[in-house]
């Protein structure tokens, strides 16, 4: 799998990564009900103020990081251009890349065994209803790890079916993409059983504490 840390430690390295999970979530809970030019301009410029403080390599890939949205962020822009709200647009794709640039900005400083930490921290208290916070956790690690590689496949595909065909690929790449995915999946399955499976949730075993304080009377 595809690791979107930085491997030249920064300052940002060094931060707690609960400390930076929780700055982001209060940024985005401020950013996402604003529509103010000043707050999303803002937003914007620290954002990359961040990633030049961490040098051109991290400019680099947090750019790389945003290609995905390119069409995402013309779609908007063009709907929006249709309805004579421009302005609007702007603002809702600024917000969008902002902030997916700072969520790659901490992912891209903080270790997936760190935050998976945090997650599980976070989520310790459904363990008594039974949820396993482990579980959890190790999906969302999952996740993180799994898009870059299903966008790289995805492109290798187009690429692929541009080299055959002087059509676009457009739907075409997106059965075999899904049985990459699968094909993914199943390899996780299996490597996840041969390492002995996720950890279960502790519980207190009530039968054998039962029968530790009858063997002490």
């Amino acid at each position: 799998m595809l690791a979107l840390t930085l491997e030249t430690p920064t300052w940002a390295h060094r931060l707690p990564a609960g400390a930076k999970m929780a700055a982001m979530a209060l940024v985005m809970v401020a950013v996402l009900p604003a529509s103010n030019v000043p707050v999303i301009a803002a937003l914007v410029g620290v954002t990359a103020a961040l990633y030049a403080s961490l040098g051109a390599v991290a400019v680099r890939r947090g750019l790389r990081l945003l290609r995905p949205l390119a069409l995402v962020v013309a779609v908007i822009l063009a709907w929006h251009w249709w309805m004579d709200a421009v302005q609007q647009g702007a603002l809702i794709c600024l917000r969008i890349l902002g902030l997916v640039a700072l969520a790659n900005l901490v992912t891209m400083t903080t270790r997936l065994d760190d935050m998976m930490a945090v997650i599980e921290w976070l989520l310790g208290p459904l363990r008594r209803v039974g949820v396993n916070p482990a579980a959890l956790s190790l999906a969302l690690a999952l996740t993180i790890r799994c898009i870059p590689v299903l966008l790289g496949k995805a492109g290798a595909l187009a690429e692929a079916w541009r080299a055959r065909s002087p059509r676009r690929p457009g739907v075409r790449v997106a059965v075999p993409l899904a049985l990459a995915a699968l094909d993914d999946a199943e390899r996780i399955s299996e490597a996840l059983r041969a390492r002995g499976g996720i950890p279960r949730a502790q519980q207190p075993d009530r039968r054998r504490k039962r029968g530790t304080e009858w063997n002490d009377r």
